[in-house]
């Protein structure tokens, strides 16, 4: 070997001796294998530093994302308990108005203490997805046991709503049907006042005569139905209405009556004249009220309602 390398390697005493012997072209050939070697491991460990870097930043991107979402839904519950909270005082209030005592209290969950416990910046273990979520989950429970509260006072709230506009129609009705107003015309007088007089002769005077002049016009006192148009002794021409409730209303001396038997008039509807028919000695309007077929003063009801009758209406 004209050029190269020997090495020997002597093992203890009775062994044999080894004898290596390298070119240059071996020594070169394993130094660039070493090389190689070196070069592929750092390689590999460069990739695998660069691919930890990579997988880092992706789960630190999936932190935020999940901290964003954590946030939102956070925000998310905290509006749905403000809005549970407001539906809460608007069945309190409904219940006020309605005047009904409260059956069974429902009250909006309060912050739990875990959820004082959320932390935003840290998501291991997805702790704060399940404080959160077991908020939602209260809150969702108190919502639908608020919304069918809600439905069903909203229900009793329109039932009492149409009962006492009901109630304000037959209280209507019945105030329209009560002689109310001065069938003469508002601030007309009475020339002669119910009761015992003596002129123009002694007798017990059953109604009041309203101090107007001939042609002037007449108005019902109130609603009800004309049950007689025409001439009556004494009493001239004379219209008699039925209020329906038990009143009756005279308008007598009339030079005319402008409505019929069977006909139905509206509170201060115009029904005749003025006049000075029958036993009359000048014109005027002789009003008289019937209550059950007994007479009484007309005079209470020339500015409205009484307030005995109006009590006896609640």
């Amino acid at each position: 070997m004209k050029s190269g390398y020997l090495v020997k390697i002597v093992p203890p005493a009775g062994y044999r001796v080894f004898r290596l012997e390298f070119s240059r072209r071996h020594i070169v050939a394993l130094v660039v294998a070493v090389a190689l070697a070196v070069a592929a491991v750092g390689g590999y460990y460069i990739w695998t530093l660069q691919h930890a870097e990579g997988r880092v930043a992706e789960l630190r991107s999936l932190t935020d994302d999940q901290r964003a979402q954590l946030q939102r839904l956070d925000s998310q519950a905290a509006a749905l308990d403000d809005q549970l909270r407001a539906m809460q005082v608007q069945n309190a209030e409904i219940r006020r108005l309605i005047g009904e005592r409260e059956r069974g209290k429902i009250v909006t969950p309060a912050p739990h203490a875990d959820d004082k416990k959320v932390d935003h910046t840290s998501m291991r273990s997805g702790d704060g997805f399940d404080v959160v979520a077991q908020r939602v989950d209260r809150l969702r429970a108190a919502s639908q046991q608020l919304q069918s509260e809600g439905d069903r006072l909203r229900g009793v709230a329109l039932r009492v709503l149409n009962m006492s506009r009901l109630a304000d129609l037959a209280r209507a009705k019945v105030l329209a049907a009560l002689p109310s107003i001065n069938p003469a015309g508002e601030g007309v007088g009475i020339r002669s006042p119910y009761g015992w007089r003596i002129d123009p002769w002694p007798e017990f005077h059953r109604g009041v005569d309203l101090d107007v002049d001939y042609g002037d016009p007449v108005r019902s006192a109130a609603a009800g139905t004309v049950v007689a148009s025409g001439y009556d002794g004494g009493y001239g021409i004379k219209i008699d209405i039925d209020h329906g409730n038990g009143y009756h209303t005279w308008y007598c001396h009339l030079s005319r009556a402008d409505v019929n038997a069977g006909e139905y008039v509206t509170k201060a509807q115009h029904i005749g004249l003025v006049g000075s028919t029958g036993a009359s000695t000048g014109p005027h309007l002789h009003y008289q009220i019937m209550l059950d077929g007994h007479d009484i003063d007309p005079a209470p009801y020339l500015t409205g309602v009484p307030q005995n009758v109006l009590a006896s209406l609640k």
